[in-house]
């Protein structure tokens, strides 16, 4: 035999063995570029979005399975509305075993329909698995808003979705109605950024009527309203909240206008010191102290002017204009980019979580899903990557440290005074591409709701 013989059955022609080699590698190198770009590009939200959706249909199951249910607040929850439900219609005189009923009409008839459909409240497990629907949804539309804003890289819904122990057990083992709330607040943004105004109004209300946190969105709402309709035509659209908020409490409100008022709406409600998550390490007395609640309403309205006049209006005309009819301003001036829509609702949640007298576990689900937006949001490289991971990092420790400490509430302030110094030294969101041109939205006519 030949030693070119040999040789072709050995390897085939010269140089083949390292061109696989070449080919292997490139196809490797091509592989990691690829996963690479799937968790870093924005374009890839909506792909990334269905597997953890997915993933989570396990997670949940999973937990309601094997981690132990939290009596807390479903209970009197359910001797709340079964008192309505008995035909008491007096807020002063409904009562659960754990105070008196102190949300608006909307979380009433919710409750209620959970109340028969979970054989009065004792079918605890499938009360979860409804819960469990809802944090699905949740994340459903928290990811329509993500997969149009194109601001956040998809890797960091892996912290969003699969890492928070404390969200998991706020919607799952806790039964809260925090949740409730939110999901339809998601609802309502997604609505709007269809530019189904006056839609968006109505289940904005809504979920303004199952728990008034949702008012610290209110400001931005209102600004957004003007941006897109001027004065004259959003008085329309705060009449429909309005009035969905007298539709929803008529029956109290026959009954006894004052209590349904002073109980669903308390501004001024002590919050106990032992449940606080932020202020852990003030003094008690400190903590329960009016100068001190005025003070955090001051930093609060303060900031929303601030925010109002140097970050939300970049339009280069007098805020007054606002007032005008858009057709009266600047061309395109009355149109709204997605990123403008949510930076603004946001932003304006946000103030009002860092300003809040008492933040309690439960009320993390009120920001904890604006928070990847809220980092990735704006233009500038003064905040890293990392260090925007570390802050999701300790505000997630923060809120599982449990009891509070001194420690793990100046943690939690630190990371929202460095989220609101990034929101204001960096640039805001494009304002230049119309509502109009986002995917979720339809082609505009003439006239829009």
């Amino acid at each position: 035999m030949s030693p070119a013989v040999g040789v072709r059955r050995r390897g085939g022609p010269p140089g083949g063995t390292a061109g696989t080699r070449s080919g292997l590698a490139e196809t490797v190198r091509r592989g990691r570029e690829k996963c690479w770009q799937v968790l870093t590009d924005p374009q890839y939200t909506a792909l990334l979005g269905v597997c953890l959706c997915v993933l989570e249909l396990g997670v949940t199951h999973w937990v309601i399975q094997r981690v132990p249910y939290t009596e807390i607040d479903w209970r009197a929850y359910m001797d709340e509305v079964e008192g309505v439900l008995n035909g008491t219609y007096d807020y002063t005189k409904l009562q659960g075993e754990t105070g008196p009923l102190v949300y608006p009409a909307g979380f009433v008839y919710i409750f209620s329909a959970l109340y028969y459909v979970t054989e009065q409240g004792s079918n605890i497990r499938l009360a979860q698995y409804i819960f469990a629907a809802l944090y699905l949804l949740t994340l459903f539309l928290v990811f329509r808003i993500y997969i149009v804003t194109k601001k956040v890289p998809p890797y960091v819904f892996f912290f969003m979705c699969c890492a928070s122990y404390r969200v998991h057990s706020i919607f799952l083992l806790r039964l809260f109605n925090d949740p409730v709330a939110m999901v339809i607040l998601f609802l309502s943004i997604n609505l709007i950024l269809q530019d189904h105004w006056s839609w968006g109004c109505i289940f904005y209300s809504l979920a303004v009527s199952v728990k008034m946190n949702i008012l610290l969105l209110a400001p931005g709402l209102l600004y957004l309203l003007l941006c897109r309709f001027g004065l004259l035509r959003t008085i329309p659209k705060l009449f429909i909240c309005a009035i969905l908020q007298v539709i929803l409490a008529l029956p109290f409100l026959l009954e006894n206008p004052a209590g349904y008022l002073i109980r669903s709406f308390d501004f001024g409600r002590q919050f106990l010191f032992q449940w606080t998550v932020n202020w852990r390490f003030l003094p008690e007395h400190v903590f329960q102290h009016r100068v001190f609640h005025l003070a955090l309403l001051t930093a609060h309205l303060a900031g929303l002017v601030l925010f109002c006049f140097y970050r939300w209006h970049r339009s280069g005309q007098s805020l007054l204009s606002l007032l005008k009819d858009p057709a009266q301003r600047k061309p395109r001036s009355h149109q709204l980019s997605a990123n403008k829509i949510i930076f603004v609702l946001f932003s304006s949640n946000f103030l009002g979580v860092t300003f809040s007298r008492s933040l309690h576990y439960q009320f993390y689900v009120w920001y904890f899903h604006t928070l990847p937006y809220l980092l990735w949001c704006t233009n500038t490289s003064a905040l890293p990557g990392l260090a925007k991971i570390l802050i999701l990092g300790l505000i997630e420790l923060s809120w599982n440290t449990f009891p509070s400490t001194s420690m793990s509430s100046g943690a939690l302030h630190i990371c929202h005074g460095a989220i609101l110094l990034h929101l204001w030294l960096g640039v805001p969101p494009d304002e230049t591409s119309p509502l109009e041109s986002t995917p979720l939205t339809r082609t505009p006519r003439k006239k829009k709701d």
